[in-house]
Order: structure tokens, then sequence, then C-alpha cells
């Protein structure tokens, strides 16, 4: 399979501000969500339908993670034990693959309902950092928010499509469930509290994405045939896009690849 690199980042569109108070408050309207097609709910059929997977390389020398800087909130240093903690904009695995890339079948699925998961995602705010820092879920699929921390923290998911919220979380507090109608990748997240606090949220209307991990590879299981474009987007080095044509029960490799 043909690689494909690019080296041009998300600054506008992933831009992030920095962290103060914390009130209950929606910055826009939100528009109508688009109307469901007619029929019943549709899953991945993951007996008879097509898995692709592949992996992110990272091509050149991999960047020196930096060092956060909490000295200024005790609370944060002391949940890390002096151990240095890092920024996760860019993390190269050891076998020189990119973790935190979100893969998704961007155009070509039949015009169906899918089913949607009841099943929360979870979004943590442990040790003064998002865990985990890159999320995928479902439009109308619950998001829980939680605060691990013995700080005040408050969640600013800086949504463009769906309306944005700023909403704070003290200790101990019960989760926050939130929802988005509508498709968005990615929502830049932040705390007004804790400045290097940084997360994202890829939302999309089907089943079929993944976020790379320690290991920089990507799965995306049960497609029906068909030709499909799927892109990945990473927070720095920006989105790329591939084409692939499964059959039923087909296998296929996409792999990307992004310049240092």
């Amino acid at each position: 399979m043909k690689k494909i690199w690019i080296g041009v980042g998300l600054a506008g569109m992933l831009l992030l501000g920095g962290c103060g108070s914390s009130s209950n408050d929606t910055a826009k309207t939100e528009t109508p969500a688009a109307a469901a097609p007619a029929g019943g709910e549709a899953e991945p059929d993951m007996a008879n339908g097509a898995t692709v997977t592949g992996k992110v390389s990272f091509d050149g020398k991999a960047p020196k993670m930096a060092i956060i800087d909490m000295s200024d909130k005790p609370d944060c240093v002391k949940a890390h034990a002096g151990v240095p903690v890092h920024s996760q904009e860019v993390v190269v695995n050891g076998n020189g693959t990119l973790k935190n890339v979100f893969v998704w079948v961007k155009a070509g699925l039949p015009d169906k309902n899918w089913k949607v998961p009841t099943t929360p995602v979870e979004l943590d705010q442990k040790g003064c950092m998002y865990e985990p820092h890159v999320l995928g879920v479902m439009t109308g699929q619950p998001i829980s928010i939680q605060n691990s921390d013995p700080t005040n923290h408050n969640i600013h998911p800086m949504a463009q499509v769906n309306g944005d919220f700023n909403q704070s979380q003290a200790p101990g507090e019960a989760p926050i469930t939130k929802t988005y109608a509508r498709q968005e990748v990615m929502i830049p997240v932040k705390c007004n509290v804790h400045p290097w606090m940084r997360s994202y949220i890829g939302v999309v209307a089907s089943p079929f994405f993944a976020v790379t991990g320690d290991d920089g590879t990507f799965t995306i299981k049960g497609l029906p045939p068909g030709t499909y474009t799927i892109e990945m987007v990473h927070e720095k080095y920006g989105k790329q896009e591939q084409q692939v044509t499964v059959g039923a029960k087909d296998s296929k490799t996409v792999d990307f690849s992004v310049k240092g």
C-alpha cells in the first residue's frame, strides 16, 4: 500500500487557549442535527464484514518531549511523586510509530442508522492531565467526565459544529455526562485551571473509528463491502486520507506516515 506523508499542523483548526474560571455557559446556538435515514439500526457485521488495519509511522528523528511545569500547583506535583510529566502533543513509540492519532472512515459508508452504544466513553482528570489524550465517540453516545484528583478542575471542550460548554468539577463530584449530536473531528479540550491540560474528542456518526496506541496501529472491523476514504487526524501533524476498496470478509492494510 502506498504511503503518504504530510507535515502540516492543525494550528488553526485545533487552536487552544489557556486556563481560568469555570462557569457553565454555552457560547453558541446549536443548529438542528441532520435527519436520520429511515429504517432500523445497523451494526458492524463482525462475521462477514471487512477489516482495515494499519499503522502511522513517524519519519524522522523523534522530537524531545517537553516537560510540563506544574511547580505552581503543589497538588499536581504531588500526584506524580516528583517524576517529570511530559507533554502528549507528539508521542513517538519505541517502534517508530505515532501515538494518539484518530483514524476514521470519513466517506463511503452506506446511509444507515448506526446503532449508538449506551456505554459511556470515559474522560478522566488524573494527575492534572486528561486521560486519555485522544478519544473517539459516536454522535449521541455519552461521555462521562470524571475528576480523580484532590483539586478543582474545569472541563472546556471548544466545539465549533456542536455547542461548547465550560464547567467546573470539584474533587469527589459526580461525573459530568455530555453527548454531541453532530459529527466533529476533532474537538479540542482544555482546562481553565491548569493551562497545560489538553485532550481531543473525535465525534463521528458511525462506529468505524480508532485511536493509535503504544504500538501506533489501528484496526477498524465490520465494514460492509465498498470503497472508503480513511482519514487520520493528529493535533500537530494534521490530516491525511487514503482510499481503500474492500469486499466481504476482506482484510486490507492502510498505512500512513508523518514527517517530523
